[in-house]
């Protein structure tokens, strides 16, 4: 009798059901879910982060768990899961033991850099100071992990430079951060043999790591480091007395022109231990990580972020589209950290043996284009895609936890309670936001380009950029909303949908992505005003089909009586730039186009793009396999559009 009465309550669920799809209800009951899954899942992460923090501020100040929130995370994985394997990097592999004392002895070694007596003989020299910074100039290897938590925990600051600066840039780097010391590849000696004599007239104490040396004044640290004892050093050394205490810093590209030092503060590493956990990865997951460490993404995302769960990262110093799946396979690789251009990378491959079977169930990173989504996911799921969005110095990031594709997360208001933002309306032609009468700023409608801004606060700050408080102009914005308030303005336009889905649209001003990095036009632009047959100069990032992001495009003015030199050109810039900055193409003006404000058309440029049967002016376009720039004839944009020619 009981079954029968619960008979016309099933036979009425697949009506309901199809009503709730017909109403469009059942797409949003889902969503309501998958919002309430990662609130519960922020929860139990800030849970777990209080509790360490807590731990470390409890803890014994003269032992080794009572120092910043780093160097105590690795201290506890290697009590805990002393034989878990913590590293993978070639066919060398670390335990979280080992990466203990790898990093003890780092430690040693610069403590007694610092003067401190860290065993027979310490203080005898003291190059550096309680505190002090010093840069890291490494390619992605173990070495550079060991010299990292190595500073963390002698109290001393690291400087994470990008591998491929020189020359100016490089030293504006060390400027700024006020470094006094630099660690350099042996590798990079050749290229570098130019800036010696600079760096030397900074007083920077010089450092290589590793044997390959012998030029007079750098001494090998990995060398000072193994003759240490591998004993944890005090924690008080480095326990910050604020969790709003730089700790290091990071390079990012911003619209002035030369990279700029963030301020990266013991919140924000705390912060990132949380990162895969909120993603949803385990301890028992492998971690595929071929990004640099300089950059945010892989050293506090991917390193940071592996630490927070206790898992093993697969380290590469660089990434190969061919070596990918049969690395996975060997190493039983189970998330992949991406940037979108490596995941296009993969789909332009051959298909192969090694691509059928892996473990890859999660792929996390951010970049990645709705199209080459939507093939990576057809040809290698099953697997979950997880796009994120955020900044090095930022205080806001959004989670794809649903898995829209195209989308970088959602502005549900449970998200935004959690993780709070706004999109206001932005003049491109200004590059201001449009505010109302009042002074305020305004709001976006659903489908409305806006510029994504964040409220600043204790629990989101926002700490600069080393070198002066000029570097913040323009980052924070203030009377947002109401009188008094402080967003953080990221400089970034995004758009969200009538369902509550975030997606990318451009970044504001001069600056663009390409490969992966950020391109300020300003940098690009002296680099190729500083030679001698140029002009002028306007750069602009254009759109090329089949690649992510934007190439960067130069407008030149030559300087009478001279005349174009390709190959001295791309010397220079190849010496001046890094290599995702260098221009792909080149245009040939007899002056550049003008706004009234006399303001370089960069809009219209970018507009009117590269095709040569669509312009009259000479173009070229660089030729990465060949190393030099070649006229831009249809023959070769045809190339280029079917992917037959590498820029």
């Amino acid at each position: 009798m009981a079954g029968l009465l619960l008979l016309p309550p099933l036979l009425l669920l697949p009506p309901l059901l199809l009503l709730l799809r017909t109403l469009h209800i059942w797409p949003r009951l889902r969503w309501l879910a998958a919002d309430l899954a990662f609130a519960v899942r922020v929860l139990r992460c800030n849970r777990a982060l209080r509790a360490r923090a807590l731990a470390a501020a409890a803890a014994d100040p003269r032992g080794p768990e009572g120092g910043c929130s780093l160097a105590w995370r690795l201290a506890q994985l290697a009590r805990q899961r002393p034989a878990h394997v913590f590293l993978i990097h070639g066919a060398r592999r670390f335990s979280y033991a080992e990466a203990e004392r790898q990093s003890n002895r780092a430690a040693r070694a610069f403590l007694r850099a610092r003067g401190w007596d860290a065993g027979p003989g310490g203080g005898a020299a003291a190059p550096l100071t309680p505190g002090a910074t010093v840069a890291l100039l490494l390619p992605a290897c173990p070495e550079f992990l060991w010299l990292w938590f190595g500073l963390a925990k002698a109290g001393l600051r690291a400087a994470f430079v990008p591998a491929a600066l020189r020359r100016g840039p490089l030293l504006h780097c060390l400027r700024s951060c006020g470094a006094r010391a630099l660690v350099l590849a042996p590798e990079l000696l050749e290229s570098l043999e130019p800036d010696l004599p600079a760096l030397r007239a900074m007083g920077l104490h010089l450092w290589a790591a590793g044997p390959e040396t012998r030029l007079a004044g750098i001494s090998d640290v990995l060398a000072e480091a193994s003759a240490e004892a591998d004993e944890p050093v005090p924690g008080y050394l480095s326990a910050p007395q604020s969790v709003m205490d730089t700790c290091l810093y990071i390079f990012t590209s911003g619209t002035t022109g030369l990279p700029k030092a963030a301020r990266i503060s013991h919140l924000k590493i705390l912060q990132c231990q949380g990162f895969y956990q909120l993603c949803g990865a385990h301890q028992e997951d492998v971690i595929y990580l071929a990004l640099p460490l300089y950059h945010m993404s892989g050293s506090l995302l991917g390193i940071v972020g592996c630490l927070g769960i206790g898992a093993t990262v697969v380290l590469k110093s660089k990434f190969s589209a061919g070596q990918f799946w049969d690395d996975c396979q060997q190493h039983g690789v189970t998330v992949f950290q991406y940037i979108g251009e490596l995941c296009r990378y993969l789909v332009n491959q051959p298909p192969s043996q090694a691509e059928r079977g892996h473990k890859v169930r999660l792929v996390v990173g951010s970049g990645l284009r709705p199209d080459t989504w939507e093939r990576f996911v057809r040809r290698f799921g099953p697997l979950q895609v997880l796009e994120t969005y955020g900044l090095t110095e930022g205080n806001v990031a959004t989670f794809n936890y649903t898995g829209q594709p195209g989308a970088v997360g959602r502005a549900s208001w449970l998200y935004k309670h959690v993780f709070p933002f706004s999109l206001i309306r932005y003049d491109v032609t200004t590059g201001e936001p449009v505010r109302d009468t009042q002074g305020h700023c305004v709001a976006t409608s659903p489908g409305e380009p806006g510029l994504l801004v964040a409220p600043v606060s204790q629990q989101s700050p926002f700490l600069g950029y080393a070198g002066g408080p000029e570097l913040d102009r323009g980052k924070l914005l203030k009377d947002v909303f109401r009188p008094g308030d402080v967003f953080f303005n990221t400089g970034d336009l995004l758009v969200c949908d009538d369902q509550g889905f975030l997606r990318f649209h451009d970044r504001t001003g001069d600056t663009f992505r390409w490969k992966g990095e950020n391109v300020a036009t300003t940098e690009v632009a002296e680099a190729l005003e500083s030679l001698d047959f140029v002009q002028e100069v306007n750069v602009y990032g254009v759109t090329v089909p089949g690649h992510e992001g934007r190439a960067g495009m130069a407008a030149l003015v030559l300087r009478p009586p001279h005349s174009l030199d390709l190959e001295q050109l791309y010397s220079h810039v190849s010496e001046n730039l890094p290599p995702y900055a260098w221009p792909r193409f080149l245009r040939l003006q007899e002056s550049l186009a003008t706004t009234e404000t006399f303001k370089q058309q960069k809009v219209r440029m970018t507009k009117e793009g590269f095709n040569p049967s669509a312009l009259s002016d000479p173009l070229y376009v660089l030729d990465r396999a060949g190393g030099a720039y070649l006229p831009l004839t249809p023959a070769r944009y045809s190339a280029l559009l079917a992917g037959d020619l590498r820029i």
